[in-house]
């Protein structure tokens, strides 16, 4: 799991803007983000300016596209997310924290949701924070720092043999996507063992 100091850059998506306090102070921490498209709009409303804005160009405004380093790209083969985080590979960027990428459409968030894995594959250490919970993708192994009654979900990418040590409720094979929502941490430290892929869903807590 990538640790907050750990963070190279920021990737801002054009989802529902932060809120929530951890978020924010990422954001407003790194002096590294990489705007997705339309997300620039609001971003530089703060008085900072983007790292790079990248995208189809397609919802940014017209005179603050003129004044970034806007990068276009017109690939409809991937999304503004993936965009940028080809970009921020490309800078030579390994540890990614991505915001802003949920909400406003149910259809981006489970999508955008959905490419943390691709991500991995890549070779990035990437992590979601929205104003509810972090999001980050796993493979095999994972132990990580929790808060006793800390709510946590484990989406399966077709992971096997799956086990934990530190959850309320065991957890096995699960093939919905239901199935392992809504579990609950019972220690400081909490791990998942399996064979292949899956996610986390990490709520945070007051």
């Amino acid at each position: 799991m990538l640790k907050l100091n750990e963070i190279e850059v920021v990737i801002l998506a054009e989802g529902d803007y932060p809120t929530h306090c951890l978020p924010l102070e990422i954001l407003n921490k790194c002096d590294k983000v990489i705007c997705c498209d339309g997300a620039a709009n609001v971003y530089t409303q703060t008085g900072k300016m983007p790292l790079a804005t990248i995208g189809d160009g397609d919802s940014i405004a017209p005179d603050l596209k003129a004044k970034l380093s806007f990068i276009q790209v017109d690939d409809q083969e991937t999304n503004d997310l993936t965009k940028a985080v080809n970009y921020a590979k490309d800078l030579g960027y390994k540890n990614i924290a991505i915001l802003g990428a949920t909400g406003k459409r149910e259809c981006h968030t489970i999508g955008n949701i959905s490419l943390l894995m691709e991500y991995k594959r890549m070779g990035l250490n990437v992590i979601m924070y929205t104003d509810y919970c972090s999001i980050f993708p796993c493979k095999d192994y994972i132990k990580f720092d929790s808060k006793i009654g800390q709510q946590v979900s484990i989406i399966n990418f077709g992971a096997k043999n799956l086990s934990s040590e530190g959850l309320k409720y065991p957890i096995y094979d699960f093939t919905a996507l239901w199935q392992g929502t809504l579990n609950e941490c019972i220690s400081e430290k909490c791990s998942i063992k399996a064979d292949g892929e899956f996610l986390i869903i990490l709520d945070y807590v007051s």
